[in-house]
């Protein structure tokens, strides 16, 4: 009788801790197990833009220095605050929720590192320059491709950007950021 009690106690426990865990992080195991895998491009995984040219390779180097992956299937639509840190996805403005795939849209990427959302894309030198150098009350131009105009890529935090407006031009969007101020740097 002590056998049957010494093993389902402890079985119980482990159960219920479980479910503790599961409940309170939605985490999927599985696509952390299999992250290292997810995280590593080979020639043939090279991804394409919605223009069906293949991503940068500034972008896939940005990716690899923050050691990020992409949005899984199960994440895909997910809201930013519960996906975890070291992934990428796109989406317009609000990045409310995440997208696995550009697509067909005119959207952003956006990184999630170190416990930071970032808005990536590409602007002129002199409106990243604004950014740099810390000043106050600008607006940089963003666009989710490099073209005239807009050939050097950066990243800010979506916190930095009291606003973010959405600019139909020609065949796509431009991405409006207006910072106000920079918070200062804790030391």
């Amino acid at each position: 009788m002590k056998q049957w009690y010494l093993i389902t106690v402890p079985l119980g426990l482990v159960i219920l801790g479980y479910l503790m865990v599961r409940v309170s992080f939605p985490i999927h195991f599985a696509d952390i197990w299999s992250r290292d895998n997810q995280a590593k491009n080979t020639q043939s995984q090279v991804e394409t833009m919605p223009d069906g040219k293949a991503v940068p390779k500034q972008v896939l180097e940005l990716r690899q220095a923050h050691q990020l992956r992409p949005l899984t299937e199960r994440e895909d639509g997910t809201k930013i605050q519960d996906l975890p840190n070291g992934i990428y996805g796109f989406s317009k403005c609000s990045v409310v929720a995440l997208r696995a795939k550009r697509g067909n849209t005119f959207s952003l990427e956006i990184h999630k590192h170190d416990g930071i959302v970032y808005y990536v894309g590409y602007a002129s030198p002199e409106h990243i320059e604004k950014y740099l150098t810390r000043q106050k009350n600008f607006h940089i131009l963003t666009s989710p491709h490099s073209g005239e105009g807009a050939s050097s890529l950066f990243e800010i935090p979506i916190e930095f950007v009291s606003k973010c407006e959405e600019r139909p031009v020609n065949d796509g969007y431009l991405f409006d950021l207006f910072v106000t101020a920079i918070p200062e740097l804790q030391t």
